[in-house]
């Protein structure tokens, strides 16, 4: 039996303040947080968010910058308000209980959220963070509102809105979702003219009854028309239907012919122009109700409709566009939930405040008593504005609300993005096109968890908010809190500046959630490095914190051409998906927490000797991460167990390197004389640690990891470190392990940081002893990882000989498969290699690199161009590739006897040693 070596050898034996406090010349790296809303447990789409962003901000952290990352929540709105409501487990509670309630939960919410991302390894300022409901944020929010008061662009205008009576609040754009399948009952409906149109020459001969005909797809908005629109520069033509006559567009007869088939054409040609200025009656208006005028509208349309379009200022922004022109006021005779008011019908009020609501059946209840004058209805299916939260359908209502002018500060805003950096670059066209689409903010909302907006309403109603009254405010509010804006008697004067006079009372209203977090940029009052969202805060919290931004600037009075964006970069990621590309839900079955990730519970259970243990393989946070960073993040991102698989197995051969490079450092190593190999393998390290530190500053992880990951494959473990074994382990035990190690750590440091502690950790005793060594993720990251002057060959000849080795190595792997196929050979070590060929370059590279050829090829012997033996016991032949190289690879029986101790075979004798290990266990025998 052969004598057991291993105490001779060099087997691989391990046990296995997150910022620099070096000081920084550069200003730091600030990474403004876009807060979570805390109103639930977290889910994956949270996680790739937070692991985003702490992977920028550990790649700055190596960078060598300071860096600051503040954790924020957003904590305001309805979603907190009817969730607190619910818990309470009644609605009738005062608006001071319902603040109590939602602060409680949302104080509850972010104490959970925050527990959840340090689980994920996520480095932040926990101790330092903010909320939009903390007391000193509530007066930095008012502080900014104030400065846009007193810029002139904050204003009160009674108008169309889009309102959600589902949640009984005005919404803006930001708050909306659209979908396409939205049903609707549509209508053709006639309004009789009233007024004498013999002037008109085309009409003097008509005799009969004439009526305009609209269609509508919200027949619940005929109670508030006020005027019928037409286009100037359209034809219009009379259509005879039993003994009255239908007026439509020239261009609108054959569509109105699928409905009224008998339909005659008696008059043709008529100008809109002329027809603007007639009157005509809507019933529902009431038998007093005087005429209502039909006036030129520009987007009135000859491809849609009548050509004449119902016109209800109340209840869509077009509308009240063009009816302002004309004095016509706005009217909108809804509640707050949708239902008609008394004014809806005056002739017969209960007929229309007893029906459904406006969105359940209100649009049957008026098309009935019109019935008379309806001429078609048919169901349409079309895109439709939805409340974002309730999922239910919104409508547009005229209400008194307070907005912020948009129109005057778009261009500076549009100007200031120019100069943003924008991660994908399509954001940059998204962003700009939501600016360019609006031209003011509804900010008003009418629900009670929010910050207060401080107007003062006087006993007519009118509003009062002026710089002072709101400094006034602001100062009562500093020593009472908001709370007490809502819970101080209503007659309290101590909110009533002296310089008011009269009777005052305080508004109710709170301030839009967007606009809350949207002034956000308050808490370091300057521009920082990068805002990082999902894609729909381009209409969200991107737009809300440029618009108040952009805003604040005018105010304190800077020009035009020195005004900024609050971020210098702008990066979004997509929504994460199902491993077939579908939205996560809970009614769908496939949602997916981040716990189950980090659990491994996604994952087939472990298996020891062949069989399931039943239990996961919870390889923690560093999954998580390593998804994140794996993914092109600027698309939906999927998430499965199949996507999952390749993340578990490549996080597993980092911890196989580590463990085998952490066991195989020797103190040694620093003073042996490097290799060529060695030399290889650090140039290899070197340009791999290279690309993937641009992938990484470029945010571009999946491909940094993709790097690393082929990296880690072919060059560090399928060939280093094969090649290396016999060195380490029966050699000096020299090598590049140590600048290998602390290469690999830094690139894993930031998508997989737990990991990199782990291996720290547990690196060797002389390492922990060597206080000069940071920890890598601290370590400036282009900092050499060996000492320049131990590299002795020049890189440039080291690229040149790569493909010549890799060609040769290549070749003899490709000998040795027949080999073993035919049972000659198991290891590569059980053969010897001749290398012939008369390529001039390929004998020179391979004559300087003779004496490693046989650890570089992991074989006992390599030879070049020696004669081949006469008649081996097997030989197997192929042709070195690679392009000009010529030459061909000989793959031999072993021409020594197998060395008991490190298993080549260079022995000169069966169960004997080589001259090496020979000297090596002498040296042993000696020591020991």
């Amino acid at each position: 039996m052969s004598k057991s070596w291993k105490s001779t050898l060099k087997l691989p034996r391990s046990t296995f303040p997150w910022q620099s406090s070096r000081p920084s010349e550069d200003e730091p790296f600030i990474l403004h947080d876009g807060p979570p809303y805390a109103n639930g447990p977290l889910h994956t789409g949270h996680s790739i968010n937070k692991i985003l962003k702490d992977m920028i901000i550990r790649v700055q952290v190596q960078n060598g910058r300071r860096v600051i990352y503040r954790p924020g929540w957003d904590c305001h709105g309805l979603p907190i308000e009817m969730k607190a409501l619910g818990t309470a487990g009644t609605k009738g509670l005062s608006l001071v209980q319902v603040r109590k309630q939602a602060r409680k939960l949302a104080t509850k919410t972010v104490t959970e959220q925050m527990k959840g991302f340090q689980s994920f390894a996520v480095m932040s300022e926990w101790d330092n963070k903010w909320t939009t409901m903390d007391r000193a944020f509530e007066i930095r929010q008012l502080r900014v509102f104030q400065k846009m008061v007193r810029h002139g662009l904050i204003y009160r205008k009674h108008k169309p809105v889009y309102w959600s009576p589902s949640s009984g609040t005005a919404l803006a754009e930001a708050e909306l979702e659209y979908r396409d399948d939205h049903r609707s009952t549509s209508a053709y409906v006639r309004f009789p003219l009233t007024s004498d149109y013999s002037e008109i020459p085309e009409l003097r001969d008509f005799d009969g009854p004439l009526y305009a005909a609209i269609w509508t797809t919200t027949p619940w908005t005929l109670p508030a028309n006020k005027a019928i629109g037409v286009h100037n520069d359209l034809m219009y033509a009379i259509l005879r239907v039993d003994r009255y006559g239908l007026l439509v567009a020239s261009s609108r007869i054959e569509a109105l012919r699928e409905f009224i088939p008998d339909a005659e054409v008696v008059v043709d040609s008529i100008p809109g122009s002329k027809l603007a200025g007639l009157e005509y009656r809507n019933k529902l208006r009431g038998k007093t109700a005087p005429g209502q005028p039909i006036i030129h509208a520009d987007f009135v349309s000859a491809d849609s409709g009548t050509g004449l379009v119902h016109l209800a200022p109340g209840h869509g922004q077009d509308d009240y566009e063009v009816c302002l022109a004309h004095s016509i006021e706005a009217f909108a005779p809804i509640d707050n939930e949708g239902r008609f008011t008394a004014e809806a019908y005056p002739d017969d009020p209960e007929v229309l405040t007893s029906a459904p609501s406006i969105l359940d059946g209100g649009s049957s209840s008026v098309l009935h008593i019109v019935a008379d004058d309806v001429i078609a209805i048919q169901v349409i299916k079309h895109k439709y504005p939805y409340d974002w939260r309730s999922k239910k359908p919104v409508v547009i209502r005229a209400t008194a609300q307070w907005f912020a002018d948009v129109g005057s500060i778009k261009d500076d805003a549009l100007s200031a993005l120019k100069t943003v950096k924008f991660v994908p670059e399509s954001g940059r066209v998204r962003l700009e096109s939501f600016v360019k689409g609006r031209s003011e903010w509804c900010i008003s909302r009418q629900r009670s968890w929010g910050v207060p907006i401080p107007a003062l309403y006087n006993s007519k109603g009118e509003a009062v908010m002026t710089d002072e009254t709101i400094e006034h405010i602001i100062k009562v509010m500093q020593e009472r809190t908001s709370d007490a804006w809502f819970s101080d008697s209503p007659d309290d004067p101590a909110w009533i500046p002296a310089s008011l006079q009269g009777e005052y009372r305080r508004g109710t209203d709170t301030m839009d959630v967007w606009f809350d977090s949207g002034s956000s940029w308050a808490e370091i009052e300057k521009q920082v490095d990068v805002y990082l969202e999902g894609s729909d805060q381009h209409r969200g919290w991107f737009q809300s914190s440029l618009l108040s931004y952009v805003a604040a600037q005018k105010a304190d009075g800077k020009p035009a051409g020195s005004i900024v964006a609050p971020f210098r970069t702008l990066i979004t990621h997509g929504f994460t998906l199902d491993a077939q590309g579908k939205k996560m839900s809970k009614s769908l079955g496939n949602t997916i927490s981040p716990e189950e990730v980090m659990d491994g519970k996604l994952l087939p259970p472990l298996k020891r000797k062949g069989k399931s243990t039943g239990d996961s393989d919870a390889l923690g946070p560093d999954a998580l991460r390593l998804w994140a960073g794996s993914c092109d993040f600027t698309t939906d991102i999927l998430i499965g167990p199949t996507i999952l698989e390749p993340v578990h197995n490549a996080l597993i051969r980092y911890r196989t390197i580590l463990k085998m490079l952490l066991g195989s450092a020797h103190e040694a190593s620093r003073l042996a004389p490097l290799t060529r190999l060695d030399h290889i393998a650090l140039l290899q390290l070197s340009e791999t640690m290279e690309q993937v530190w641009d992938a990484y500053n470029r945010h571009e992880f999946h491909k940094g990891v993709g790097i690393l990951n082929r990296w880690l494959s072919t060059d560090l473990s399928a060939f280093y470190l094969e090649a290396l074994k016999d060195r380490l382990y029966c050699g000096d035990g020299g090598g590049a392990i140590e600048p290998l190690l602390v290469g690999l750590l830094r690139m894993l440091a930031p998508v997989t940081p737990v990991l990199v502690e782990e291996a720290w950790t547990n690196r060797p005793s002389w390492m922990v002893e060597d206080s000069s060594m940071v920890h890598p993720a601290r370590q400036l990251y282009t900092s050499p990882v060996i000492d320049p002057q131990r590299l002795t060959h020049d890189a440039d000849k080291l690229r040149e000989d790569i493909p010549k080795l890799t060609a040769v190595h290549e070749a003899i792997k490709a000998g040795l498969e027949p080999a073993r196929l035919a049972k000659q050979l198991g290891s590569s070590l059980q053969c010897s290699v001749v290398v012939t060929t008369e390529d001039e370059a390929l004998i020179s590279c391979l004559t300087e690199y003779k004496d490693e050829l046989d650890d570089i090829f992991v074989v006992s012997t390599v030879s070049l161009n020696k004669p081949l033996p006469n008649q081996p016991a097997w030989h197997y032949t192929t042709t070195i590739g690679g392009g000009k190289l010529h030459g061909q690879v000989h793959v031999l029986p072993p021409e020594h006897a197998k060395c008991t101790r490190c298993w080549r075979y260079k022995a000169e004798e069966d169960e004997g040693l080589c001259g090496r290990c020979e000297t090596a266990v002498e040296k042993h025998a000696g020591e020991a």
